[in-house]
């Protein structure tokens, strides 16, 4: 669906994925908001070493570095750290912070959710409960 056209750019636009635009729709419908889910952590894609995937039998070669956790939020009350590589979620695997996005849905708020990182050489599951995200517009 496009959003935007610039026409004097040759025809350069901005569009958004029929999928997205259907899931908006459908919270639009069903709660007149989009609700969307938050842990707490800053991150960035980030290539695993293969010797790492194969032992842990990951189903991705990348994952998510966290590069901060914000102090108080779900993310540190579940004790992610600073250079964890989140790979899986909720028995998704997590390849990019894009899935990682999706899958922070408004039907996680409030839900313990497992959350699975590499920290240094170990694989561990934590339980993190994501809550609601709430934006300045909101606030106000």
């Amino acid at each position: 669906m496009n959003t935007a056209i610039i026409l004097s750019a040759h025809g350069i636009c901005f569009a958004i994925a029929s999928g997205t635009a259907e899931f908006v729709a459908g919270w639009l419908i069903k709660e007149g908001r989009i609700r969307r889910s938050w842990i707490g952590v800053a991150g960035q894609n980030v290539p695993l070493h293969p010797r790492v995937v194969r032992f842990h039998r990951l189903a991705a070669d990348s994952g998510v570095l966290v590069a901060g956790v914000e102090p108080g939020s779900p993310a540190s009350r579940a004790g992610l750290q600073e250079g964890d590589v989140i790979v899986g979620f909720e028995s998704e695997r997590i390849s990019s912070i894009d899935e990682l996005h999706r899958l922070l849905v408004g039907r996680l708020i409030g839900i313990s959710s497992t959350i699975t990182v590499i920290r240094h050489t170990e694989k561990l599951d934590l339980i993190v409960e994501p809550e609601e995200l709430i934006t300045d517009i909101q606030k106000n």
